[in-house]
């Protein structure tokens, strides 16, 4: 006999107070997901070495045309609040200090992946569809390749294309500049 465990969802604004009472560590790497409250888990060198690369690459190539930002939360939905390795955001004066970005300022988020390739190819990438986040990478370190997915609809992204070493791509938004994608693999 199978028993159905019920669960308790946390919205964001529960979820933004937990630090303020001490339930959570202001420093503590969590993220919200669809409710539940997931630790994140710690960056390898590989890992960190492929995101210091994407974000001086984009840094350069971008300048002043979008903002990067670098495993920072990104406000979804009022039950997801994920931080994403690397987002391009639209530019704010504010550098968003109003309040986090939404999917509507945002133009790519690129996760990498190592030990957590089912979960941010599975649940992650659903999520950012289901939010039409119009363009997200995922870079798999273990398999040495990218996946773009692009024009989403529901939780599913009509055009994914996978890449390899040799190959090049541009974020959708910014077709001028292109990336190989040894690149960002190293």
């Amino acid at each position: 006999m199978s028993v159905q465990q019920l669960k308790r969802r946390f919205n964001l604004k529960e979820y933004n107070k937990m630090p303020q009472v001490g339930i959570l560590q202001q420093d503590e790497r969590v993220e919200l997901i669809r409710g539940e409250i997931l630790k994140r888990s710690p960056a390898g060198r590989l890992h960190a070495a492929c995101v210091n690369r994407l974000t001086r690459l984009f840094s350069q190539r971008l300048g002043d045309r979008a903002l990067v930002s670098v495993q920072n939360p990104v406000e979804l939905d009022n039950y997801s609040e994920p931080e994403p390795d690397v987002v391009l955001l639209e530019p704010k004066a504010d550098f968003y200090a109003s309040g986090h970005p939404q999917s509507q300022d945002i133009f790519l988020i690129v996760e990498v992946a190592d030990s957590t390739i089912k979960f941010d190819g599975e649940i992650k990438v659903a999520l950012y569809g289901e939010n039409n986040v119009v363009e997200v990478w995922l870079v798999d370190i273990n398999e040495q390749c990218l996946e773009v997915y692009r024009q989403p609809i529901g939780s599913i992204y009509q055009e994914v294309q996978k890449l390899k070493r040799g190959e090049f791509l541009s974020v959708q938004r910014f077709s001028d500049i292109n990336i190989q994608v040894d690149e960002i693999l190293g």
